[in-house]
């Protein structure tokens, strides 16, 4: 496994640079998704259920941001999906050019599905094109319902909203109906998809979306 350290963005142009490595990644059969979330949310327990539940049916690679560590690489990497840890040293989001420096290192795998875990908070990721083709974001029960009202930028970019650890719910007082109106009310087009990645519950839909986002982008 492999740690790949980033001093700073490698790009000036962040959008159009952006525009060129999604090109790229279609003519290199590569699906990349854009996976935001607070810290402690999930991201990785979500990623490793979803890991195993499509082994076989289709390759996933995994790229890591973080400020330090590869605890989280590491975790994926005994799943046998592809993997690398990319440091951010301290800046808090990942950019198109800092992608495209995580992706080089994966190409030879063959990966055909690739999630960028991105940083974990609800705003500088928000705010930053990464080249992903899809932005899929992450709410736990524990954060709570009001989440779309205190950080809309994130539920309007993101094109599904998995909320997880929903086996908590008698532990906690969240109106799931609630959070997706919310966040139906910034972004109309997104898709909900409630989790729990510890019971399977929920899994099914989810992971039967990102497979037909998947074919539906290569039959494009």
């Amino acid at each position: 496994m492999k740690v790949i350290e980033l001093k700073k963005s490698v790009t000036e142009s962040n959008d159009r640079d952006a525009e060129v490595l999604r090109r790229e990644l279609k003519g290199r059969d590569i699906f990349l998704i854009n996976l935001m979330s607070s810290a402690g949310s999930g991201k990785t327990t979500l990623l490793s259920r979803t890991i195993s539940d499509l082994a076989g049916r289709v390759r996933i690679g995994v790229m890591e941001a973080d400020i330090a560590s590869d605890v989280d690489a590491k975790r994926i990497a005994s799943l046998g999906a592809d993997s690398i840890q990319v440091h951010t040293d301290g800046m808090c989001h990942m950019d198109a050019g800092m992608t495209r420096a995580g992706l080089d290192a994966l190409e030879n795998n063959g990966s055909r599905i690739v999630f960028l875990e991105n940083i974990g908070n609800l705003i500088c990721p928000a705010e930053f094109d990464t080249g992903a083709h899809k932005k899929v974001m992450i709410l736990s029960l524990p954060e709570g319902d009001d989440k779309p009202l205190k950080y809309p930028l994130m539920f309007r970019e993101s094109d599904a909203l998995v909320i997880t650890k929903i086996d908590a719910a008698p532990y906690f007082n969240f109106d799931l109906e609630a959070a997706a109106a919310r966040a139906r009310t910034l972004n109309p087009d997104i898709a909900v998809f409630p989790v729990s990645a510890k019971t399977g519950e929920g899994m099914k839909a989810w992971e039967d979306w990102l497979i037909s986002e998947w074919e539906d982008w290569r039959d494009a």
